[in-house]
Formats: C-alpha cells, sequence, structure tokens
C-alpha cells in the first residue's frame, strides 16, 4: 500500500521501516533456497545481528517513495524486495566498516559490531553473504519485474556499490587518513562513499517503474543531492552529537585527520550548504506536484536530522 502522504514523515518512515523489515527477516530464513545447500547458524546468526538491528531504513524508504510517485497504485513487493536488497547492501558495507582494519568501531546503532559480538572472521563472511545476497535477490524472477528491468536493477547496483561508487570511496576515505584531499576531493569521495546508494535508492523507483530516461535523471540527480546533504548532516553530527544520540562513536573522523567540508568551512557554512542542497532537491521534485510531498519531506528529514 502506498504512503499516504497526509501522515507525518517520521511516522511514514517507521511504517516503511517496518515493512521493509519483516522482508529482511525472510530473506534471511534459515531454509535453503534451491541451488543453496544449507545455510549455517552462526553465519545466518551474525547477518540477522548486522541488519536486523533497528536504522531508519532511509534507502528503502527512497526506493518505496519513488517506485510509488512513479506508479502510484501499483503492487508494491517487487519495490520492497528491491529496498530490502539494496539495505543489504548498505549492511554489508556497515559491518566490514566497523571491522578493526577499517574504522575499528565496537558500537552501531546502540549495540556491539558484529566482529565484537562474533568475530571478525565471521563479520567478514556476514557482509560477504549479505552482498551475494542482495544480487541474488534482484537476479530472481521471483522478484517478479521483467528480465530487461532486474538487469537494469542488478547493474545501476553493482556500478553504485562497486569500485566506481562506494567501496572506492571507502578506499578514498583510507586514503583521505594520510594525505587531506581538497574541496573536489572531498566532495568525491563523500559522492561515491555514501552519496551512491542514496543516488540508486532514488534512480530504483524510477527503474522499476519504467519510467522515462527523464524521469530516472530527475530522480538520479535528487538522489545526489540529498546524498551529499546526508554526508553534510552526518559530518556536523560527528561534531556536535555523543555516541549516546548517534547510536555509535563520534568524532572519529576528527581523530583521524580526515578532511570534511565542515572542518574545511566551519558549521556555520555547513548549514547554508544543507539549506541550498534542500532547496536544490525539492526543486528537481517541482514537475512531480503534490504526489512528491513525501521525497521533498525526505530531503528536509536528511538535512535536519538529529
Amino acid at each position: 500500500m502506498a504512503t499516504d502522504t497526509d501522515i507525518p514523515f517520521e511516522a511514514a518512515l517507521f511504517v516503511r521501516a517496518e515493512q521493509v523489515e519483516a522482508r529482511l527477516r525472510a530473506l534471511l530464513d534459515d531454509r535453503p533456497l534451491s541451488g543453496e545447500i544449507l545455510r549455517p547458524q552462526r553465519l545466518i546468526s551474525a547477518m540477522r545481528h548486522g541488519v536486523l538491528n533497528g536504522g531508519k531504513r532511509l534507502r528503502p524508504f527512497l526506493v518505496l517513495e519513488s517506485a510509488a510517485l512513479l506508479t502510484p497504485g501499483h503492487d508494491e513487493a517487487p519495490a520492497l524486495t528491491v529496498a530490502a536488497a539494496l539495505e543489504c547492501v548498505h549492511c554489508y558495507s556497515l559491518i566490514h566498516d566497523d571491522l578493526p582494519s577499517m574504522d575499528d568501531d565496537d558500537l552501531r546503532r546502540g549495540q556491539p559490531t558484529v566482529h565484537k559480538a562474533f568475530d571478525e572472521a565471521t563479520a567478514i563472511l556476514a557482509g560477504d553473504a549479505l552482498l551475494t545476497l542482495a544480487f541474488d535477490t534482484l537476479a530472481d524472477e521471483a522478484l517478479g519485474l521483467h528480465a530487461d528491468r532486474r538487469a537494469a536493477l542488478v547493474l545501476a547496483l553493482a556500478r553504485a556499490a562497486g569500485m566506481g561508487g562506494m567501496v572506492g570511496g571507502q578506499m578514498l576515505d583510507i586514503e583521505a587518513e594520510k594525505s587531506a584531499p581538497d574541496e573536489a576531493g572531498i566532495i568525491r569521495l563523500q559522492a561515491m562513499k555514501t552519496g551512491a546508494l542514496i543516488r540508486f535508492a532514488c534512480e530504483a523507483g524510477a527503474i522499476l517503474s519504467g519510467a522515462s530516461t527523464a524521469d530516472r535523471e530527475r530522480l538520479a540527480e535528487f538522489g545526489s543531492a540529498i546524498g551529499l546533504a546526508f554526508q553534510l548532516a552526518d559530518d556536523l553530527l560527528d561534531l556536535t552529537a555523543d555516541a549516546g544520540t548517534m547510536g555509535k562513536a563520534t568524532g572519529k573522523d576528527a581523530a583521524a585527520g580526515k578532511g570534511t567540508l565542515v572542518a574545511l568551512h566551519g558549521e556555520s557554512w555547513a548549514r547554508k550548504q544543507l539549506n541550498g542542497l534542500v532547496a536544490q532537491a525539492h526543486a528537481l521534485l517541482k514537475p512531480f506536484g503534490e504526489p512528491a510531498a513525501m521525497l521533498k519531506a525526505a530531503a528536509t528529514f536528511v538535512a535536519t536530522r538529529s
């Protein structure tokens, strides 16, 4: 059922998160699928620990709402499955980012990270399995989409998540600890590490709907704008919020000497930039009219969340 644009944004976000959580639980079932031999219990437990642990499920929300925008009243089952697959990729990246060899974090969403709750080897395998599961899910005929649309989703997510997207951005982030990038370098890093999956989330709705190239590009641009806003807001929170509020360690980028736009230009500049990015995102949605209200609210939320 499409989300009612008259209900408050955070209530809608909660409803969507509940829907996605249920789909994720189904994907992480103990029973092997056709072609699988066995799903080891410890591996499944670690995957569930890294996925079924709360979170706002913003990326899945964007998939669902962008699809609903372009095809109101449609069967939401395929979009919900695509949203869950994207969350598997996002959660895999968090599990690996938290490893001692990466960001070395002990806390994620207010609970021990996967390598702390289990061990490093299991955390690596849980991340590997979640990434593989995402593409398994998108390629499966059970998704209920024509093969051309499934292939387009697989390709778009691979490009967003791989060496030219999220993983490449993580590599640039590691290099930033040794040599702080300039402003252009920071923007590129953030567009890859954080923005690429958010861009895909918005573009995925257009792919699901078989939308025009123009609408797909418009939603992708919207995703890019709110992706940059998301990271800018995150950098502000890293400086101003405490670990209890964030559910993870804060101040780590500054301690590691990583360059951020906030560190480069200051808090006041960053807040003005956030306002500008929200205005840009809203303007991109203007051709869609009132049905885009929930996506507009998402852009505002991304920039103002605490």
